[in-house]
């Protein structure tokens, strides 16, 4: 906004269709998911100047920025993968070509990390399976390591510096508290030190693979997809999810079903193959029998 010198009252954000990036009300407001979004319930007013886009597609991503003006467009918030939405991927080159898109109309590009960064998908950031970098990394959940409420906005100096936010005036009542930073710190140092990503990556291949079998079986309800990446995968049921989930909490393993026909797997970053192979088990005795 500052840097830019976008006019007063003009600015733009650009988000995606079925973005979840919380539950705050200025985020509700360009929500559109039923479950999670504005239609959840009557809220409004919502904060204006953000305008929504297809999910992975770089030229509308384009078109849109030019409808706008560049010049009224202050940033481009994405998820690398879609986790709430159902473990969604964007096809091969998106990110690429949204970061040259951001980058040859000055558009900050935001890439929320908290579900997906840290590991999760394989990399220590989702964003690096293409090998780009956004401007802000959005970052949490894993940053407390489990035991701890952290959240970060990852920049440089150039983007956030004292000329756009003036030390003491922008904060809040436990923010960068000295107990939370300590937390952050030892468990970044524990996902780089012991190679997390990497782990995640393996851990996840074999997962993939196991369920994929199973999915090959005859099941109860036709599984038509097995998809993620890393320790953060799902599968498309052919009807509703619930019942499965639930058979599946009530032999120990805790998932989560969205959008009321995806079942999303998010295990621990630590997880052994051993552990791989019970829950397999247990998934085929919920699906097959």
């Amino acid at each position: 906004y500052i840097k830019k010198k976008i006019p007063k009252d003009q600015a733009k954000i650009i988000v995606c269709k079925d973005n979840f990036h919380g539950r705050t009300i200025t985020i509700v407001g360009f929500s559109t998911d039923i479950s999670h979004g504005r239609y959840f319930g009557n809220f409004g007013p919502y904060t204006p100047g953000f305008v929504t886009i297809t999910y992975g597609d770089a030229e509308e991503l384009e078109n849109i920025i030019l409808e706008l003006g560049p010049e009224n467009v202050a940033g481009f918030l994405f998820e690398p993968m879609q986790g709430e939405a159902g473990v969604i991927i964007p096809g091969k080159g998106f990110l690429k070509k949204a970061r040259e898109i951001c980058t040859k109309y000055n558009v900050l590009m935001i890439a929320d990390e908290i579900q997906t960064g840290l590991g999760r998908t394989g990399k220590l950031f989702a964003c690096d399976h293409e090998n780009v970098k956004p401007d802000m990394y959005l970052l949490g959940k894993a940053l407390g390591g489990g035991v701890y409420p952290v959240s970060a906005v990852v920049t440089t100096t150039e983007i956030i510096g004292p000329d756009v936010i003036i030390p003491g005036v922008h904060g809040s009542t436990f923010g960068g508290n000295p107990l939370g930073s300590a937390v952050a710190m030892k468990a970044l140092d524990l996902i780089v030190g012991e190679n997390l990503s990497d782990h995640s990556a393996e851990m996840g291949e074999y997962f993939l693979a196991g369920l994929r079998k199973i999915a090959a079986k005859k099941t109860k309800i036709p599984i038509i997809d097995v998809r993620g990446k890393g320790l953060l995968i799902a599968i498309e049921l052919d009807g509703k999810a619930r019942p499965y989930t639930e058979g599946m909490k009530d032999r120990g393993i805790l998932a989560k079903e969205t959008h009321s026909t995806t079942i999303r797997f998010a295990p621990p970053l630590v997880i052994t193959k051993e552990q791989i192979d019970w829950a397999l088990k247990i998934i085929e005795e919920v699906f097959v029998g």
